[in-house]
């Protein structure tokens, strides 16, 4: 590159800089560093770095922005954070960008972000610290390589205690519990329990002593995989259809007829009562469950409460993931009312069922054997419940808003 430093090196001001400023961003494009480029044009590096990210308001200097508009890397569904996403972390950081704002950039967690920062970061000699995006890749990409040593293969005492531990038929869990409270301040003895599971599933290391199916109580010979909620199979043979694609009517509860169902369970898990609730009226209807929660005797009670109803009051059913609702396919095409499910665990989408249940165990206490009530005796509780005034609905009382519908 055909580039002559100027000779009269006297403060001339950012305006006469302007051949060595295109000098220098035609080097940085090259691949070069910034010392490097900086040195060949014959400027201070602080000075390059300022024209790539711009700079604050700081007393006679007014405010610049960036040369470079930093662009953020492409969505990818990879795992691990990439080279140019930790170079735009690296970026962001230097103009003051907070974690989460970075994060909702990179479609990362927050969390993510975080420990990356944490781990990966460069500290000082006082204790300051900078985030260098080679060198944050290159410790991540040292730390990757498997297999790695054990820690408890590697700790001839932590292995002696986590080994007396389950010759006393302690969990993995109760036994990192105890080996934080017995070690407070020993980070080399302390690990979570997977890392105890892990150690008992290899098979021919020797790392403990002790038969797998002989040192944890459920006698599995193989670790479960815990799968993640994007892995999970899918729940039932038929499809089920996502509260996500309910009708919005049924979210503002502006339209009658969408209802929410769920069990109550008795002792044992060998009794249930059904539960259904309108979401504009809060009214009330049971399901007999005499012979059992199958998915079968859960379709037929369905099917005859629903048949009672008047067709504009029936247009949907939303229930949560349970297998009582296996045969939800067969019960649509029995009453032709679509059937919506919860996302998993997340009962506060089917908020109204939720509060009756709370209501009914007043009637039906937790630990009792719900298979000896009547027919006639879950009619009387669910009139009893339907003539509660409400103060959500004006203190008028769910039989009477449902009347004022029918009559309408």
């Amino acid at each position: 590159m055909d580039f002559q430093i100027r000779k009269v090196r006297s403060p001339q001001g950012a305006k006469k800089l302007s051949a060595e400023r295109a000098a220098y961003f035609q080097l940085m494009q090259q691949g070069m560093s910034n010392n490097d480029a900086c040195r060949i044009v014959g400027i201070n590096p602080k000075t390059g770095r300022r024209w790539r990210n711009g700079r604050r308001p700081s007393g006679r200097n007014k405010a610049a922005p960036s040369v470079r508009p930093v662009v953020p890397p492409s969505a990818s569904t990879s795992r691990y954070l990439r080279e140019d996403e930790r170079i735009y972390i690296a970026d962001r950081l230097r103009e003051k960008a907070s974690v989460r704002a970075i994060a909702a950039e990179l479609g990362r967690s927050p969390s993510t972000v975080s420990r990356e920062i944490r781990r990966n970061r460069t500290v000082g000699t006082r204790g300051q610290w900078h985030y260098r995006p080679y060198a944050a890749q290159a410790r991540a990409d040292s730390r990757r390589p498997r297999p790695k040593p054990r820690k408890i293969s590697r700790n001839p005492e932590l292995r002696n205690f986590v080994q007396a531990g389950l010759d006393r038929r302690w969990s993995p869990e109760q036994i990192c519990q105890a080996l934080r409270t017995h070690f407070p301040e020993r980070s080399e003895m302390h690990v979570v329990h997977e890392t105890v599971y892990q150690a008992l599933y290899i098979q021919g290391r020797g790392e403990l002593r002790r038969e797998v199916a002989r040192a944890l109580r459920s006698g599995r010979t193989r670790r479960k995989p815990q799968r993640q909620a994007n892995c999970r199979q899918p729940r039932f043979k038929d499809p089920m259809v996502m509260i996500s694609e309910r009708p919005a009517e049924a979210d503002d509860r502006a339209v009658p007829g969408h209802w929410e169902g769920d069990l109550i369970i008795g002792k044992d898990g060998t009794s249930a009562i059904g539960t259904l609730v309108e979401r504009a009226t809060r009214y009330v209807m049971l399901l007999h469950l005499p012979d059992g929660r199958t998915a079968e005797h859960v379709r037929d009670a369905l099917v005859d409460t629903i048949q009672q109803l008047p067709r504009h009051l029936v247009r949907s059913l939303t229930w949560d993931q349970g297998a009582e609702m296996a045969t939800h396919k067969s019960f649509s095409i029995a009453t032709d009312v679509p059937v919506y499910f919860c996302d998993p665990a997340s009962p506060w989408q089917r908020g109204s069922n939720e509060n009756t249940n709370g209501l009914l165990r007043q009637y039906f206490p937790k630990g009792t054997d719900l298979s000896g009530h009547s027919r006639e005796h879950l009619d009387a509780v669910a009139a009893e419940l339907n003539g509660r005034p409400r103060k959500t609905l004006g203190w008028e009382t769910p039989a009477e808003r449902l009347h004022k519908l029918l009559t309408a």
